[in-house]
C-alpha cells in the first residue's frame, strides 16, 4: 500500500490515469486511493518537485492545513502524460521518484468573499499570506519584482477549499508549492543572496483577502517564524530524492534562504500588512464587525 505522509519512496501499485485538472498535475488512482501526481521529466525540471517537498513540510510546521503527501516511484510502464493548458499531450513523465498528494473533496476558490466567510479556519488567510511571503511563493498572488505597479500574477486555483469541515463551511488548505523559493527556476548556490533574502514584496495577498487579515494572527505568525531552526529545515531537505539532482551547495543555500527569510519576514510583515494597526475591528471570535 502507498503510505501517505512518508518521505521514503514507494512503488506505485494499481495505477490508472484519470482526467488531469491542470498542466503538470495529473489525477491518478493508486492502491491507496486517488491523488494528484507531479513527476520527473516536466519542462520546469525536478527542482520544482523539491520545492513541493520542502514547502509542504514548512507549511505544515507553520500551522497551515496541508494535503497528505508522499514520494512514490513511477515505473516505465505507467506512461504518465504531460499536458499543456489545452490538455494536449507534450510528453511522458520520466521513471523515478514523483511527488503525490492525496485527493480530497472540495473546490478551488472562485475569487469571491462569500466562500471566504464560510471558512472554518479563517485565521488561515492571514497565516497563508505570511507563509507565501516567507517562501517567496509567486504562484498564488504576486507582483513583478522589477515593477510593483505592474500586472500581478494571479492563480486562484492554488487556493483550495476542502469539504473536510462542518456542513456549510470549508477548510482552507495550502496547496501547490512548486514555485516557492525560485518561482519555478533551478535551485543554485545563489539562492541565499541578500537581495533574494530581503525581497520586500508581499506574496499571496489577493485583494479579496485584505478584509480578512487579522493583526493578532499576523503577529503570532511572525513570532512562530522565529522558532524555525536550521536543523528542522535540513531534516526536511533530507526527504528529497537524489534523482531530483539538488546539489549540496544548492541545498545549503536553500537552508540559508529559509532561515534568513524567516528572520526578515518576522521583523517586517506586521508593518507591511497592518501599517495602521487593526484596520478592520473584530469581535471576540475574530469575525469582522458589521
Amino acid at each position: 500500500m502507498l503510505a501517505w505522509e512518508s518521505g521514503a519512496p514507494r512503488q506505485f501499485a494499481g495505477l490508472s490515469r484519470a482526467s488531469p485538472p491542470a498542466p503538470g498535475r495529473l489525477f491518478v488512482e493508486t492502491d491507496a486511493g486517488r491523488g494528484y501526481l507531479k513527476a520527473m521529466g516536466g519542462p520546469e525540471g525536478p527542482h520544482t518537485l523539491a520545492s513541493e517537498v520542502v514547502a509542504t513540510q514548512l507549511a505544515s510546521w507553520f500551522g497551515l492545513s496541508t494535503f497528505e503527501w508522499a514520494i512514490i516511484v513511477v515505473d516505465e510502464i505507467d506512461e504518465i502524460p504531460f499536458l499543456d493548458k489545452e490538455q494536449k499531450q507534450t510528453g511522458l513523465a520520466s521513471p523515478g521518484p514523483a511527488f503525490i498528494v492525496k485527493a480530497e473533496s472540495g473546490a478551488t476558490w472562485g475569487g469571491g468573499d462569500r466562500e471566504l466567510k464560510m471558512l472554518v479556519n479563517s485565521e488561515g488567510i492571514s497565516r497563508l499570506v505570511v507563509f507565501d511571503t516567507w517562501v517567496l511563493n509567486c504562484d498564488r498572488y504576486s507582483l513583478p519584482k522589477e515593477n510593483l505597479l505592474g500586472k500581478p500574477r494571479i492563480n486562484r486555483d492554488n487556493v483550495f477549499l476542502s469539504d473536510k469541515a462542518p456542513a456549510g463551511q470549508f477548510l482552507l488548505k495550502a496547496m501547490d508549492h512548486t514555485h516557492c523559493f525560485t518561482c519555478g527556476r533551478e535551485w543554485t548556490k545563489k539562492l541565499a543572496q541578500v537581495d533574494i533574502m530581503k525581497d520586500s514584496r508581499v506574496f499571496g495577498l489577493f485583494p479579496e483577502f485584505r478584509d480578512f487579515l487579522r493583526q493578532d494572527i499576523v503577529i503570532k505568525a511572525a513570532a512562530d517564524l522565529k522558532n524555525i531552526s536550521r536543523e528542522m529545515v535540513s531534516e526536511m531537505l533530507r526527504q528529497i530524492p537524489n534523482e531530483w539532482e539538488v546539489t549540496q551547495q544548492a541545498s545549503d543555500a536553500l537552508v540559508n534562504l529559509v532561515i534568513g527569510r524567516a528572520a526578515f519576514v518576522a521583523e517586517t510583515i506586521e508593518e507591511q500588512l497592518c501599517p495602521q494597526g487593526e484596520l478592520f475591528p473584530k469581535d471576540e471570535e475574530g469575525d469582522i464587525e458589521k
